[in-house]
């Protein structure tokens, strides 16, 4: 496993940040890493970077323990932290080189990257005159140098425009096929778009760690139909895969299907055979976002 963490729990003073936590990310993998501010995604990101020790439990990155073998971590990971920290007086090629330098790698593999990205045409230019897509590129880049097993990115298409975000998550998903990435965001398209994998972390605590392909498979299906006229909610019980009724309004119902097959049709048969006129028929799928949202809304009383 190029990420290995086993029961990880982190407390500042009184406040757990994080609270036993353990997860395991593979090479080829995009792991989107998910979570409200003040969840704790921030504090897992700089635990296995080394930036901080844990107060309990272990990590592991490439197989290099995070508290004991902090520089063979850092040697395996590549980061790109949310404001990306650049040398915005420094040419672009200038700056890839100056980071090639620290990591000892060639300049072969400087313009190699600089390729891989995308930046060629403006290799020549100061950083300061670029615009945030392609600083995003550069600080990607730098985060590729030295061929990293492990990608860590915090929010890397934040204040994208619609062209440049479709470009960096194509280099987010290419580096992903090699590479194990683990990708920190709120953006739920981006997860969809890019992730194999969603993990969940709310008040410091795993509450969803499945495969894409999973969530897609297990998908509630919705179907919001309106009648001529209000049927008693047990009458649905004759619905193949019928999770759970809804009578928001009137003649209107919400039918929750644990399904993936279209349930349109069943639908239509169920009025048929008790002669009910259908006025609208909707279908919808529970989205990502609204996962995300059952998962992690604060509760009142």
């Amino acid at each position: 496993m190029s990420i290995r963490v086993e029961n990880i729990s982190k407390f500042y003073g009184a406040q757990k940040a994080l609270d036993q936590v353990s997860f395991a990310a593979e090479k080829g993998q995009v792991v989107g890493f998910l979570g409200p501010n003040g969840a704790g995604k921030s504090t897992m990101m700089k635990i296995l970077t080394s930036y901080i020790q844990p107060s309990e439990g272990k990590a592991f990155v490439s197989g290099f323990h995070t508290q004991e073998q902090p520089i063979s971590v850092k040697k395996n990971i590549g980061y790109l932290p949310e404001h990306n920290p650049l040398y915005l007086d420094m040419y672009v090629r200038e700056y890839l080189r100056f980071n090639a330098g620290i990591y000892k790698v060639s300049k072969k593999r400087t313009e190699e990257v600089i390729q891989m990205t995308g930046l060629f045409p403006e290799a020549n230019k100061k950083i300061g005159q670029l615009s945030k897509g392609y600083r995003q590129r550069v600080g990607l880049a730098a985060a590729l140098l030295h061929d990293p097993e492990v990608l860590i990115l915090d929010e890397p298409t934040t204040g994208l425009d619609p062209n440049q975000l479709i470009e960096i998550r194509q280099l987010i998903k290419n580096a992903g096929k090699e590479k194990t990435v683990l990708l920190s965001t709120h953006i739920m398209q981006e997860v969809e778009a890019i992730c194999d994998r969603v993990i969940i972390i709310n008040k410091g605590k795993i509450v969803l760690d499945e495969t894409m392909d999973s969530l897609k498979k297990n998908q509630q299906q919705i179907i919001e139909v309106e009648f001529d006229y209000r049927i008693e909610n047990v009458a649905f019980q004759e619905l193949p895969a019928l999770d759970k009724v809804e009578n928001p309004i009137d003649f209107v119902y919400h039918l929750y299907f644990k399904t993936s097959d279209d349930m349109r049709g069943k639908v239509f048969d169920f009025a048929h055979d008790n002669g009910l006129k259908i006025l609208q028929l909707h279908q919808k799928s529970v989205t990502l976002e609204k996962l995300f949202n059952d998962l992690t809304a604060t509760k009142t009383s």
